[in-house]
């Protein structure tokens, strides 16, 4: 991968024809990243899960600390996408979610069958990621008018989830989890078949979304398993 973002010719909308090859390197160099991208994420998720450093972020205190820390690196990876800083700063958000991540994956190992749960997230959050891959290279159809809608879902989506984090209510996590799997799976293709047709040109924001739907498909997964298949002592 070379150190510094090659910026194509943002004059080609989405729905517009870029070269095949110009595609077919975005989407090659996002595949990279992407996989890249999840070696900090384990790390962090590990570092946190070792020493508890984000025990304490509970109720209000975490969910400023993870909203604060996520759209200051998302702010950050806008900025820098197009230099030479925007890999090692996307890298540093992923470990920054892998810690964030660590609460729930510490409850998660609190079960029996903690281990187990949490590959079944994975392997199913590789599932989706397979299925939608696979729909975004069939499918024909402009996708774009998706996505106000999808932004719309997300927004009441992260609503519902902050007034959860006060309400604690069990039934409210699940309703919460349910919809993020679904929006952020119809994201997943939304985002991969931008890539393919040639409406997203610049491989640090493309790793960046599609980072962000596998996220919060593990993420939801799990909390789903735990909730129903944790097994205690």
């Amino acid at each position: 991968m070379n150190d510094r973002v090659t910026t194509l010719d943002t004059s080609v909308g989405y729905g517009q024809t870029l070269p095949k090859a110009e595609r077919q390197r975005v989407l090659r160099n996002t595949y990279w990243l992407l996989a890249l991208s999840l070696l900090p994420t384990v790390l962090g998720a590990w570092l946190g899960v070792a020493t508890g450093i984000t025990r304490s972020l509970s109720g209000g205190v975490g969910l400023i600390v993870f909203m604060g820390g996520a759209f200051g690196f998302m702010f950050a990876i806008e900025k820098t996408k197009n230099s030479a800083a925007g890999v090692p700063v996307l890298l540093a958000f992923t470990f920054f979610m892998g810690l964030m991540l660590s609460r729930l994956i510490a409850m998660v190992l609190g079960f029996q069958n903690g281990s187990q749960l949490i590959m079944t997230a994975f392997g199913g959050t590789a599932g989706v990621f397979f299925v939608m891959a696979s729909l975004a290279t069939v499918i024909k159809r402009d996708l774009s008018g998706m996505g106000k809608w999808l932004f719309v879902g997300a927004m009441v989506l992260m609503v519902g989830a902050i007034i959860n984090v006060f309400v604690g209510s069990s039934a409210g996590m699940m309703a919460v989890s349910v919809a993020a799997i679904g929006i952020f799976s119809a994201f997943m293709l939304y985002d991969l078949k931008r890539i393919m047709d040639g409406g997203e040109t610049n491989y640090i924001s493309a790793t960046l979304a599609l980072y962000l739907d596998l996220f919060n498909v593990f993420q939801s997964l799990l909390a789903l398993l735990g909730i129903f298949g944790g097994e205690r002592d």
